[in-house]
């Protein structure tokens, strides 16, 4: 009789600075997932972006060069978000900040929208009109507690652009109401336990080893350590080498880019 193992190294993996920049692959994405569809080998894109679909992201790969993924290979902070509230706070009510990946992601979950008394008042990426963001502040006065996607306070548009983040609208939340947010998304170690259960199929062992791969110390890198996972940091997204030392925890591997 023979004993299946679990496999040996799982990927989770970044996606804007590690994949891609802009509407441009970076150097060996392809091939590095190519080389993961072929083997076999479980990973799963692990993004702080609540906009977005899994069908979203899986298009985009494939207009991009990318073919063969399914939504199965995305995790989002919108799928952390509602996870973490179907687990936590079953039935609750919402008041959404946020675009189509975030309302998808509650719908799925059967969590309602409630513009009168909500339980909770639900930051996402997005562009947020003022009469908007005075419902939210309202629905806090009254009660509602205050949770982010993800603490990002901008997000990039393209090499010399931003644009502000789930992070940064929490935060004017959080000055206007005096009250704090809870922080999903990468580096809450929620967002990687969740990632990590989704790795392992269905009636197999948890991956032995899990690994990281990020451009951003704050998040990728953070959230891999405190997790207990490799982290890799590629150096074609957000993070200078010379910056690396100035951060307490680690990488694990220091590399140009997925191709290597």
């Amino acid at each position: 009789m023979t004993t299946e193992r679990a496999p040996a190294e799982c990927w989770l993996i970044d996606m804007d600075g590690v994949i891609y920049r802009e509407n441009h692959l970076i150097r060996g994405a392809a091939d590095f997932v190519s080389a993961l569809l072929a083997t076999r080998t479980p990973f799963l894109f692990l993004t702080n972006n609540s906009a977005p679909t899994p069908e979203d992201l899986a298009v985009r790969l494939k207009h991009l060069g990318i073919g063969g993924l399914s939504p199965r290979h995305f995790y989002t902070s919108a799928m952390n978000t509602a996870d973490f509230l179907s687990e936590t706070h079953a039935n609750c009510t919402v008041f959404v900040l946020g675009e189509g990946g975030l309302l998808t992601a509650l719908n799925q979950h059967q969590i309602a929208n409630d513009a009168i008394a909500p339980d909770y008042v639900i930051v996402g990426e997005g562009t947020h009109s003022m009469e908007k963001l005075f419902k939210a502040h309202e629905c806090i006065e009254r009660g509602a507690r205050l949770l982010a996607t993800n603490p990002d306070n901008w997000c990039p548009v393209s090499s010399e652009k931003t644009r502000p983040g789930a992070g940064a609208t929490a935060a004017f939340l959080e000055a206007s109401t005096g009250r704090r947010a809870y922080y999903l998304g990468k580096p809450n170690g929620y967002m990687f336990q969740r990632a990590r259960r989704k790795l392992g199929e269905p009636g197999s062992r948890m991956p032995e080893q899990v690994v990281m791969i990020g451009d951003t110390m704050e998040t990728d890198i953070r959230g891999a350590v405190e997790a207990g996972l490799l982290g890799y940091l590629v150096l074609s997204g957000s993070t200078q080498l010379e910056h690396v030392g100035d951060y307490v925890y680690q990488p694990a591997r220091i590399l140009d880019t997925v191709a290597d």
